[in-house]
């Protein structure tokens, strides 16, 4: 890993706001004015550029020369790309933003006064809206995240693929069991404590792992809707690109071996045959590339159980945050339920 002027030895702010870029210069150039606009905080924003081809670099030296910049020496992708730099920092706090992230007024104080005054809590996040249509909750975290019964994620104001227009129905401070990686508000030292993201996931899901994970060592998660923040979506891997299809299923199956306590089997062998439904849902809708990538995803998986088990930590119970007491399948597409607030919990 190489590192950019200024260096890593300047004055030591509370808090950092670290901005993971890969190709991202056009983002970079939309998104990081507001970043630099509404740092009333005076965190210190730090670019961590994952080996860009294109000129990414070039532009923030030219345009944005008072950030600082860390490159690697390859895509280290998400997750790898963000702990070989924290490992570094000594931060108090610190803010994962997608270089695809508006960001809006007084967006950093809420969650950073929570995150001062809780001390038992490892992370929050602000509430999520969608670039494209500002009054509609955005699908990466909207107003905080859960998941199901048999591991599936969803949050409040979206469930899979649906998007709920946010007429403030979910401004409340609430736990919640994850909080999104495009807007995730940490403490440092817990980061460190558990060890990070699992570099094995390299992209998506990661942070719910690393939620789980907090709970499992007795921190929480909240979302603070007071602070607002709006994100593109999308911009690294579109939801038609079959290598998300298959990173959100690999991972989502690696996870649940991770943490689920040991009557894991069951939901592990439900959640397969659930995959399979999914993956005939895709072919019936003209969409065999995504069916292949699920199975691609299980076949890794199976690869990945023996490392899995052997590194194991499981949770000794699942509380009602961790996981929605029912299955998000059923209420979705049996019942027909597409709003978080009607959910039978």
């Amino acid at each position: 890993m190489a590192l950019d002027s200024p260096k890593m030895e300047t004055q030591q702010k509370k808090i950092a706001v670290l901005i993971l870029n890969w190709n991202g210069k056009d983002l970079l150039k939309r998104f990081l004015p507001s970043v630099i606009e509404y740092n009333h905080n005076d965190a210190e924003i730090i670019v961590i550029d994952n080996n860009s081809s294109d000129t990414s670099i070039n532009f923030l030296k030219k345009y944005h020369p008072e950030i600082k910049c860390i490159i690697n020496n390859c895509n280290y992708g998400f997750a790898q790309g963000y702990n070989i730099v924290i490992e570094k920092l000594n931060h108090e706090f610190i803010v994962l933003l997608n270089s695809d992230v508006r960001v809006s007024e007084n967006w950093i104080n809420d969650p950073l006064n929570f995150l001062q005054s809780n001390s038992e809590y490892a992370a929050c996040q602000p509430k999520i809206l969608d670039e494209k249509q500002p009054n509609m909750f955005e699908y990466s975290g909207a107003s905080g995240g859960f998941i199901d019964f048999f591991g599936y994620p969803f949050c409040r104001g979206r469930l899979f693929d649906y998007l709920e227009l946010d007429n403030g129905q979910y401004d409340t401070t609430v736990d919640i069991m994850w909080a999104s990686g495009a807007a995730l508000f940490l403490r440092t030292n817990y980061f460190k404590q558990a060890g990070g993201f699992d570099t094995s996931f390299f992209a998506h899901q990661e942070e719910i792992d690393l939620c789980w994970r907090w709970q499992i060592m007795g921190y929480k998660i909240a979302c603070i809707p007071s602070s607002v923040v709006f994100h593109l979506g999308g911009a690294t891997l579109s939801n038609q690109n079959t290598t998300k299809t298959f990173l959100n299923f690999r991972n989502n199956l690696i996870m649940l071996l991770k943490n689920l306590p040991k009557s894991y089997f069951p939901i592990i062998l439900v959640r397969l045959i659930l995959d399979g439904l999914a993956g005939l849902k895709y072919i019936l809708e003209g969409k065999p590339a995504h069916c292949l990538a699920i199975l691609r995803a299980h076949f890794s998986f199976y690869a990945r159980i023996p490392r899995v088990l052997f590194n194991r930590e499981p949770s000794k119970h699942l509380s009602p945050i961790v996981k929605f007491t029912g299955s998000i399948v059923i209420e979705y597409y049996l019942k027909g339920i597409k709003l978080f607030s009607k959910l039978s919990r």
